[in-house]
């Protein structure tokens, strides 16, 4: 796509996956009140239906959690271990401190923090097994300090029903013990309504296929959910300097993903551009899921994109609001540092969104579709909710009295007014 010469907001023209979130949303709206009305036996007659599972309890018991951590592979283990640490570190500095104001003399108000009382955790598990999703919504979820959260993934056949087991070995290691066998958007109403053991949630957090990200729409409101996910995403903002090389896996790992990822480079350079796509196609022949890959590629969603410099790109990439963008420029940092709109940003060649996917301490729940222009990723804000606590004494609240009454009044609201006069004596 050349995007050189010319003018104006780029977003209609760039590469982005279609979906039409509000037409499954009417489609899982019959699955979600089914749950609603008849709980855990609409559960098992879903599972059925859309996992070729038939549950004979949605709850995963604590020795089969236990029992996967035992036969987890050492090195796994270790990995998992280390993302765990490294994302508590980031984390625990993502925490809040109550703050009082002294407005006036005998008037404060107080931001508290609290976190939510419960929340369900959606870990996915379709194409791939997503252990390191786990952690990413499991640890701010505990940093925040919520009392109560659950799991939920999708049960896998080949498991006996069960989620996947390293999902469960690493739940064993966060210390989660309540675990659901349940994907799709059932277990999106199952947090929002309730079912059998599972006890409703105040939120759902966790990246989904589309029927989670309609069920999310569908039950706001009914349930705090962090964000509607769409496919994954990578832009990268790359110069003459750049390795093509390097972009070129990176483009590959994104769309590893699935059929609908995005893989996006920008970039002035033509022969960049020319040297990306000649190592794209090596790359694409060699790694494992190489169809899936090609397919993401190939669709309307990916391309690369030419701009007349790096300015113009930095305008672009800043339209796109990328879920992931690298910056592989000279100056790297400088250049990053100029970025408005990203859900994440990885500057330089050794900072792939690979190492952000499970082992930066970063998050990698985040948001997608262009939202990372008004929407940050997951983290410890997300569990906590700001609550204002005022406390005015009588002289306080005299002094500001007849700018109440006045505002009141001007709403053509008097019984406002009347509130405060009738403790103020400015009747």
């Amino acid at each position: 796509m050349d995007l050189r010469g010319t003018q104006g907001d780029p977003r209609q023209a760039l590469p982005r996956a279609e979906l039409d979130v509000a037409a499954a949303a009417e489609r899982v709206r019959p699955l979600c009140e089914d749950v609603r009305h008849r709980g855990v036996e609409a559960l098992v007659e879903l599972t059925e239906r859309f996992d070729g599972v038939r549950l004979t309890d949605i709850r995963v018991p604590k020795d089969a959690i236990e029992a996967a951590l035992d036969g987890l592979d050492p090195a796994v283990r270790a990995a998992l271990e280390e993302s765990i640490r490294r994302a508590r570190a980031v984390h625990r500095d993502q925490r809040r401190t109550d703050h009082s104001t002294r407005v006036v003399p005998g008037g404060t108000v107080t931001e508290k923090w609290i976190p939510v009382d419960r929340v369900g955790l959606y870990v996915p598990g379709g194409r791939a097994v997503y252990p390191s999703s786990v952690v990413m919504n499991v640890v701010p979820a505990q940093e925040a300090g919520v009392r109560s959260l659950a799991v939920t993934s999708p049960p896998q056949s080949a498991f006996g029903g069960l989620p996947h087991p390293t999902i469960l070995a690493a739940c064993a290691l966060l210390g989660v013990d309540e675990v659901y066998a349940v994907g799709g958007a059932q277990a999106v109403a199952m947090f929002a309504y309730g079912a059998g053991p599972c006890e409703r949630a105040d939120m759902v957090t966790g990246p989904g296929n589309i029927w989670v990200a309609a069920a999310k729409r569908l039950l706001k409101g009914v349930i705090g959910i962090d964000a509607e996910a769409g496919p994954t995403e990578i832009a990268i903002l790359a110069d003459a300097t750049a390795n093509p090389d390097y972009v070129a896996a990176d483009l590959v790992s994104q769309a590893e993903h699935d059929v609908v990822a995005a893989s996006v480079l920008v970039t002035p350079d033509e022969a960049l551009a020319e040297a990306v796509t000649d190592r794209l196609a090596a790359r694409v022949a060699a790694t494992k899921h190489g169809d899936r890959v090609r397919e993401a590629l190939s669709g309307p969603q990916s391309g690369i994109v030419l701009v007349d410099d790096l300015d113009h790109g930095l305008a672009v990439v800043n339209a796109y609001a990328a879920e992931h963008l690298e910056v592989m420029t000279a100056d790297a940092a400088a250049w990053a540092a100029r970025v408005r709109n990203a859900g994440a940003i990885f500057v330089g060649d050794f900072s792939p969104v690979s190492l952000g996917d499970y082992a930066a301490g970063s998050n990698h729940v985040l948001p997608t579709g262009g939202c990372a222009c008004h929407s940050g990723g997951l983290s410890v804000q997300t569990f906590l909710r700001g609550v204002h606590v005022v406390e005015y004494d009588r002289e306080a609240l005299t002094d500001v009295a007849h700018h109440v009454i006045a505002l009141a009044n001007a709403e053509d609201l008097p019984a406002h007014g009347e509130a405060v006069a009738a403790r103020t004596d400015q009747a």
